[in-house]
């Protein structure tokens, strides 16, 4: 039984709350679209995942550190063979696009678990991916027990990526679900 950890990046309010744009909130959209990949590798043998935050409105630590503590050693104690977190990026430009994947080392397995998990959001939902890339000092990838990803989905700052993240968070999940399940075929 292979255990996938989501991770639905920030909490709905502070600490830390997460970027904002277009009238949404990222960890409102990194919960709904979590929930629903949890759900897809439920039912699917094989696999079994738990999330970080169990309601929408959930807060996680009391600082920053905290926050980020609470989900690493979620995982840790649970025992996860895979760490996926998920994030909406931002930019001053509104008009950057695209999905991105975080990870500890390009020699981690993964990496290779990172750009499953892009193409099948690119296959699903059309978004592009910008790639996959080493970030040692990001705290999720440093503090987890088992090899971790950080999914950037889009951007919460572009109107349409924002809209569709939004509006069909179905998608998202299937994507990201197609990726995890392609990786383990």
């Amino acid at each position: 039984m292979v255990r996938i950890f989501i991770d639905q990046g920030h909490n709905p309010r502070n600490p830390n709350s997460g970027a904002e744009g277009n009238g949404l909130q990222e960890a409102d959209l990194t919960y709904k679209i979590g929930v629903r990949v949890r759900d897809l590798l439920n039912s699917t043998p094989d696999f079994n995942c738990i999330t970080s935050r169990n309601s929408p409105g959930e807060i996680l630590g009391e600082s920053n550190a905290s926050s980020l503590s609470a989900r690493t050693r979620a995982a840790n104690e649970w025992g996860a063979d895979m760490f996926v977190s998920l994030h909406c990026n931002a930019s001053v430009n509104a008009s950057a696009t695209g999905s991105e994947g975080y990870v500890y080392s390009l020699s981690s397995p993964a990496y290779a678990f990172s750009q499953s998990i892009l193409n099948g959001l690119y296959n699903i939902t059309g978004t592009v991916s910008r790639g996959v890339f080493a970030r040692p000092t990001l705290y999720v990838l440093r503090k987890t027990a088992m090899p971790a990803t950080l999914i950037e989905m889009g951007f919460i700052t572009n109107p349409g990526e924002a809209a569709k993240m939004n509006d069909d968070p179905a998608s998202y999940a299937q994507g990201i679900y197609n990726g995890i399940v392609a990786y383990y075929v």
